[in-house]
C-alpha cells in the first residue's frame, strides 16, 4: 500500500463513526485509572477556593503539554472546555465531554470570536473556565491574546495551575506532552490569580499576556522539580 493510500485509510478510519464512538471513551477510562494510579498532592489549591468564596468564576490555563491529568486538578466544578476546530478536536471534544466538561469548539485561529463569546456567557452562566492559551498547535509556551480579553471583558481572574510527577515521559510532540509513569507521585502546583482591568488597552494586553507567560514558566518548573528534594 502508498503513502497516498495509506494517509486515505487512516482519515476514513478516523472518520468512521463507530471509532469516533469508541476511542473518546476508551481514552477517557485510560486518563482516569492512570490518575486513580498517581500519588497526588496539591500546591497552592487555596488561590482558585478563595476566588470561589467571593462568588467568582475562575479561568483556569495551563501549557498544552500538561493537559493529559488536568481533568482531575478540581474534581467536582463545573467547567467548561475550549477544544480547537482542527480535525482531531472532535476526538478531544468527546473526551471532555465524558470527563464531565462542556465544550466550546475554537481557537485563536479558527473560530476565534465565536469562541470568545462562548467562553464570555460560559462565564456569566456560573462556569469556569478552562484553557490552554499555547493551543492547539503553539507556538509552545506561548500565550495567545483570546484568554486576555476574556478576562478583561468578564472581570474573572485567570488563575494559572501545573501539573507534574515524580516519573514521566516527554512525547516527541510541539508541545513536550508530558505522560506521566503508572504509581509515580504527582503535583498540581496553582498560582496566584491574575485580574485584568476593563480599561487595559492593547499594550497592556501584551503586557499581560507576557506575565502570564512568566507564571506559568515558574509554575512548570516548580512543578518539575518538586520531587527531586525530600519533602
Amino acid at each position: 500500500m502508498g503513502k497516498l493510500s495509506f494517509s486515505r485509510a487512516v482519515a476514513a478510519l478516523r472518520e468512521d463513526r463507530r471509532v469516533l464512538r469508541i476511542v473518546p471513551w476508551l481514552a477517557a477510562r485510560l486518563m482516569q485509572r492512570l490518575f486513580w494510579l498517581l500519588r497526588v498532592v496539591h500546591v497552592g489549591r487555596a488561590y482558585p477556593e478563595r476566588c470561589w468564596a467571593k462568588g467568582e468564576q475562575i479561568i483556569v490555563v495551563f501549557w498544552h503539554g500538561r493537559l493529559l491529568m488536568m481533568p482531575f486538578v478540581y474534581p467536582g466544578k463545573p467547567g467548561a472546555l475550549l477544544v480547537s476546530q482542527h480535525r482531531d478536536g472532535e476526538y478531544f471534544s468527546r473526551i471532555a465531554t465524558i470527563l464531565g466538561f462542556e465544550v466550546i469548539r475554537g481557537s485563536a485561529t479558527r473560530g476565534g470570536m465565536r469562541a470568545i463569546k462562548q467562553m464570555i456567557r460560559a462565564i456569566k452562566g456560573g462556569l469556569n473556565l478552562v484553557v490552554t492559551p499555547d493551543g492547539p498547535k503553539g507556538p509552545r509556551a506561548k500565550v495567545k491574546s483570546g484568554v486576555i480579553e476574556v478576562a478583561k471583558l468578564t472581570g474573572a481572574p485567570i488563575v494559572p495551575v501545573s501539573f507534574s510527577a515524580s516519573r514521566r515521559r516527554f512525547l516527541k510532540s510541539w508541545d513536550a506532552f508530558l505522560v506521566p509513569v503508572p504509581f509515580s507521585r504527582a503535583v498540581y502546583i496553582w498560582g496566584e490569580p491574575m485580574y485584568v482591568p476593563p480599561t487595559t488597552t492593547k499594550d497592556e494586553i501584551t503586557k499581560h499576556q507576557e506575565a502570564l507567560e512568566e507564571r506559568l514558566d515558574l509554575l512548570t518548573m516548580k512543578a518539575d522539580d518538586y520531587f527531586r528534594t525530600d519533602r
